[in-house]
């Protein structure tokens, strides 16, 4: 019998492409907020798609059963996620398709470039996809001397743009009509010089745009919404067409997909197929739900291929709290509710995934590596108000995840100040003679705070606290001074007198 060495355990590793950012989150939010024409356009949109979800989720009489029944299904396939991921392979190679494992976004973009320079293509089409931006696909197919053309009118937007987007179902929502008007004039060739800014006018420009890339380009590119374990099916939910034509047209289709897409059995679409539409855009149910099962002789598309994208997944799904993240079916419901998202815009976040979800999925799937990294510095980008669990569909507990990761940065973030000062409020609160010195002497910050009753900007190190808020003034006394005075007695008596004449 001989020994083999199995080598020490390691951790997944983390995930890569567009999921950090070049700043921390405060220094890219002070640019954004600097501009206030990227405020109007965010408030406007938000608010109207939060009212538009309000009104349908308001017709389900069982729309909270519906939330925790996704949860439960979503909690069911991440407990059961190799087995899951095996069985749908199986299925999808049964039925014609060709399945590939990608460990991350190197590896999933080499996959794609090498399946689309084997079709003889120079191009290929693009269903929307998230997966597809979190490895940067376009801008690696763009290295390889392949054209990628997004088919979604609001990333066909952001394409022509040469921008990146900032919703996660409304890419291009930072951008008002007049400007799409002012892209499509110096970036689409063949447009109308004397098109106008009216919105059926510039959907009719990119319709006319997009279809000969329909009618010509051999090879198509998607996401996936969901993956059926039990059949291998794949499903794709969108609202203006562009994807079924994706998805029909071409004689290659290569679709990548998260690995935390799965549902365990068709069935389970009942459920999703209700809350996404109703969360996402605020309508009852999809105008196109496309939905498609391997290969079939002379319908469709000829070769399937399937890229079953970890990215850091495995890393995320390793964390007991945190894997409560991979729940999300990308609605967005959570960032229209986001009073930090509405004034930042998603462009603040660096990644892919901006709003509440980007600030606990981005971390875990890239990681925190060091105090420095922007990544680090996305779960301090929330108010902690719980408006995006209440909205998410699937009842991710965000706000708890938000105070996970915060945990989880000052654990390994080492000696500082920051550090420092927790530690002394850990000593001052252990002892009640300590605390109430430390309450006697905060007293000296009524100096600094003036006449204004606040303190607008502390010095050096501490500044941070005071960048973007003010500090109040501690009181004259502190809570156990007034629980002994003569004042507190006489609120007292003063309110029991007012319950009994009530």
């Amino acid at each position: 019998m001989t020994a083999t060495a199995l080598g020490m355990p390691s951790l997944p590793p983390r995930g890569s492409g567009n999921l950090r950012g070049t700043e921390t989150f405060p220094e890219a939010a002070s640019h954004e907020l600097d501009n206030a024409q990227l405020r109007r356009n965010i408030g406007k949109a938000t608010h109207t798609i939060r009212a538009k979800r309000l009104r349908v989720t308001a017709e389900v009489p069982d729309w909270e059963e519906l939330r925790v029944a996704g949860a439960a299904i979503k909690d069911d396939v991440l407990a059961r996620l190799p087995e899951l991921l095996e069985q749908f392979e199986t299925a999808v190679t049964a039925r014609g398709g060709v399945v590939h494992w990608a460990a991350d976004a190197n590896e999933a973009n080499g996959i794609v470039a090498r399946l689309v320079r084997e079709t003889g293509s120079g191009e290929v089409i693009k269903v929307k996809s998230m997966a597809t931006q979190e490895i940067g696909l376009n801008e690696y197919l763009e290295s390889q001397g392949i054209t990628a053309h997004e088919t979604d009118l609001a990333e066909l937007i952001v394409q022509l743009g040469h921008d990146t987007p900032s919703h996660i179902l409304v890419p291009a929502i930072h951008r008002n009509r007049s400007e799409i008007r002012d892209i499509f004039l110096s970036e689409m060739s063949g447009v109308n010089p004397d098109l106008d800014d009216v919105p059926e006018h510039l959907a009719e420009a990119s319709r006319k745009y997009l279809r000969h890339k329909f009618m010509t380009v051999p090879v198509a590119v998607s996401g996936a919404n969901f993956g059926i374990a039990e059949t291998g099916t794949l499903a794709v939910v969108e609202s203006e067409g562009n994807g079924r034509m994706c998805l029909t047209l071409p004689q290659t289709l290569i679709t990548v997909m998260g690995i935390e897409k799965l549902l365990p059995t068709y069935r389970d679409l009942e459920v999703f197929l209700q809350l996404l539409p109703r969360s996402s855009t605020g309508e009852r149910m999809n105008p196109y739900t496309s939905m498609w099962t391997g290969v079939t002789p002379g319908d469709g598309p000829q070769n399937f291929h399937l890229i079953l994208l970890d990215n850091g997944r495995t890393a995320t799904l390793a964390d007991g709290v945190g894997r409560e993240a991979l729940r999300c079916i990308r609605c967005s419901a959570c960032l229209n509710v986001c009073p930090v998202y509405e004034r930042t815009g998603g462009h603040a976040y660096g990644s892919t995934y901006p709003g509440p979800i980007g600030a606990v999925l981005t971390p875990q799937l890239a990681g925190m590596g060091h105090p420095h990294d922007p990544n680090a510095t996305l779960p301090f980008a929330s108010s902690l108000c719980g408006a995006c669990f209440d909205a998410c569909p699937v009842r991710i507990d965000i706000p708890s995840l938000l105070v996970e990761l915060r945990h989880q940065k000052v654990e390994h973030a080492g000696p500082g100040l920051e550090a420092a000062a927790m530690k002394a409020a850990s000593v001052a609160m252990s002892s009640a003679a300590r605390w109430t010195t430390a309450q006697k002497a905060a007293a000296v910050a009524r100096l600094v705070a003036g006449k204004k009753g606040h303190i607008s900007a502390l010095p050096g190190p501490m500044s941070g606290w005071t960048h973007s808020r003010d500090i109040p003034a501690p009181p004259k006394r502190t809570f156990r001074q007034w629980w002994d005075s003569d004042e507190r007695r006489v609120a007292l008596e003063r309110a029991r007198e007012d319950g009994e004449r009530e």
